[in-house]
């Protein structure tokens, strides 16, 4: 079972691609799409045609994507939309499944609280992984917390 986690954002946006053997998890991939200076479309465009090469390689059973959070900021919210909606694309157009948590969620499944820090969050995502003191970028490690979560809440789907 391969689950592509994607914590979606139009400066960042974290992928993480984990595969699932039995009870063992192992991270295949993960890294972050950078576009800060672009227009709106070439930004889009950019984290489309990413999301699209990690598809074709990885051919993931399951993509699993952060909801958005609007927090004050509805502007922010809605740039995050777009972001968010081009990922759900890129994942739709070849008919892959595709499962959608709050952050909260994706924070319970790995924490084991839903208001965990980014810190915490990292340090669980390199202790479930087995990836000791790898350093990963947040957007990165938000990404894989998101891939573990939907293994996490649908094990009994995805078997």
């Amino acid at each position: 079972m391969i689950v592509l986690g994607i914590d979606p954002g139009l400066s960042a946006t974290g992928y993480g691609i984990i595969e699932r053997t039995g009870n063992r998890i192992t991270p295949l991939n993960w890294g972050v799409i950078r576009s800060s200076k672009e227009t709106l479309p070439v930004r889009l465009k950019k984290i489309y045609n990413k999301l699209n090469t990690i598809i074709e390689e990885y051919s993931p059973d399951i993509v699993a994507i952060e909801d958005i959070y609007t927090g004050r900021n509805p502007r922010s919210g809605l740039r995050l939309g777009h972001a968010r909606g081009v990922a759900i694309l890129a994942a739709a157009q070849s008919d892959y499944p595709v499962k959608e948590y709050p952050a909260a969620t994706v924070k319970q499944a790995v924490v084991g609280h839903g208001r965990a820090s980014k810190q915490q969050v990292g340090f669980m995502v390199r202790k479930l992984l087995n990836l000791g003191e790898a350093k990963i970028a947040e957007d990165a490690a938000d990404a894989l917390a998101v891939a573990i979560c939907c293994l996490f809440r649908e094990k009994n789907v995805l078997k």
